[in-house]
């Protein structure tokens, strides 16, 4: 790795506007005019967010005057670097935890408590990099670390361990390397850059990287993880866009977790991408007291699609030191998954998953809709609690050797064996919405028409 300048291109970093002129204010629209005016004009300049991210917790206090004591916040910042962009600090509406943006963003003391069974590296990325910064785990498929830096350092990041400790970018010998190793094993057909956020990087930095992976024959994927449509939009320019359509096939996942995040900024900066043919979806992480919430999980769906982003995982907070306090249990993501099924279209429901711990890669967590099964026929539930008897391929008739008969009220077993179809729940919304119907059409039988 080399040290990356955090202003990103090769332009000089401008000294950082003094946060005592950057109040918070209980609104988003007013507390966003007021950082711009702070901005001399380049409020709309990803260089510089990069250079007046707020880093310690002096500038902190001033920018969040509420916040009388920041002396713990000194001890979690010296384990766990801090950096919020003007830009993503303005959408702070409340200097509380009830705030999801503050939650996301502002240290917290809990993050020094730490349970055994936390590791810093719990997916075992380390153990999976035949070179260094290159998480090579599935057959098809690797992860390159391309840098430490973020524009800003989620508070349940599970890089927690290396994201702005040193703010650096991957080398070019370091980069040879990767690229030598990807010319050897032509298995793996796809690589994630990742990092950090690879699009804090400057342009040509980027397109050095993109350039070395598309000279490997077997590379027919790359796919680009950034929170920078998120907390740096400014950064989504008509330069960068350009670059990733010359390497096509290009796919961008992002990384919205809540709806206060789907501003106006942040649309037109995935529009650009997807009007440039490059898709973009979403990975949320399930945090407790920011998103674990079933309609405002499916409220942040909604949102997503209006936005052209496809919501592709949700994803169990990862079991690593400094997140503790916003992991959920299991069944909290179960039971949103449940609740998202029927409410909206599958082309807006992510998959749950949990990233298991010592490498054991993505392992997807559903609700179960079979209820049972039997040698001929599978009993599946849908979201309204309907049981449906499914049949298996008969491959020829056989005389049924079950002569009971039918009881008055069949239950599963009689599903299970073929002698109901289905079994419905009664007063679902559906089935009164088909019942006024058939009354409508009773009504009408006499009509011409």
């Amino acid at each position: 790795m080399q040290t990356a300048p955090t202003s990103g291109d090769d332009e000089s970093a401008e000294s950082p506007v003094p946060l005592a002129t950057m109040p918070l204010r209980s609104s988003r629209a007013s507390g966003l005019a007021t950082l711009k005016q702070t901005g001399n004009g380049r409020w709309h300049d990803w260089r510089w967010q990069m250079s007046n991210r707020i880093r310690t917790a002096a500038q902190l206090q001033k920018f969040i005057p509420a916040l009388a004591d920041t002396s713990e916040f000194e001890k979690v910042i010296a384990k766990y670097p801090m950096a919020i962009t003007p830009y993503y600090a303005s959408l702070i509406r409340e200097a509380n935890l009830s705030d999801p943006v503050f939650q996301m963003a502002v240290p917290q003391t809990r993050e020094l408590w730490d349970p055994p069974f936390l590791a810093e590296d719990p997916l075992e990325e380390e153990e999976d990099m035949p070179v260094r910064g290159l998480v090579h785990r599935y057959p098809d498929r690797a992860l390159l670390i391309a840098t430490t830096t973020c524009a800003t350092y989620c508070r349940h990041c599970t890089r927690k361990r290396v994201a702005g400790t040193r703010e650096c970018s991957i080398s070019a010998a370091r980069m040879q390397a990767v690229t030598a190793y990807l010319a050897d094993h032509p298995e793996i057909t796809d690589v994630i850059i990742s990092g950090g956020d690879p699009l804090t990087m400057s342009t040509a930095a980027i397109e050095h990287i993109l350039s070395s992976l598309r000279s490997v024959p077997s590379i027919e994927v790359i796919r680009i993880g950034t929170r920078a449509p998120v907390t740096l939009p400014q950064r989504i320019t008509d330069e960068l866009v350009a670059v990733l359509r010359r390497y096509q096939p290009v796919w961008v996942n992002t990384h919205f977790n809540h709806p206060n995040e789907l501003t106006e900024e942040a649309g037109n900066a995935c529009a650009r991408l997807v009007d440039a043919g490059i898709p973009v979806s979403n990975q949320t992480v399930l945090l407790r007291g920011i998103n674990d919430n079933p309609q405002l999980m499916e409220q942040l769906c909604r949102g997503l699609v209006r936005m052209r982003v496809r919501p592709y995982y949700l994803f169990q907070c990862d079991l690593v030191r400094g997140v503790e306090h916003l992991r959920t249990p299991l069944s909290r993501g179960i039971e949103i998954m449940e609740y998202l099924r029927g409410r909206l279209s599958g082309l807006a429901i992510p998959t749950f998953v949990v990233d298991a711990p010592h490498g054991g890669g993505k392992i997807p967590v559903l609700p179960s809709y079979i209820v049972t099964t039997s040698p001929t026929h599978t009993v599946l539930r849908n979201f309204e609690g309907m049981l449906i008897n499914y049949p298996d391929p008969v491959i020829a008739p056989e005389p049924s050797k079950c002569h009971l008969r039918m009881s008055a009220a069949p239950g599963v077993w009689e599903l299970a064996v073929g002698k109901t179809s289905m079994i419905v729940p009664e007063n679902t919304h559906r089935h009164s919405r088909r019942d006024g119907r058939a009354t409508e059409r009773l009504s009408r039988s006499g009509d011409p028409i």
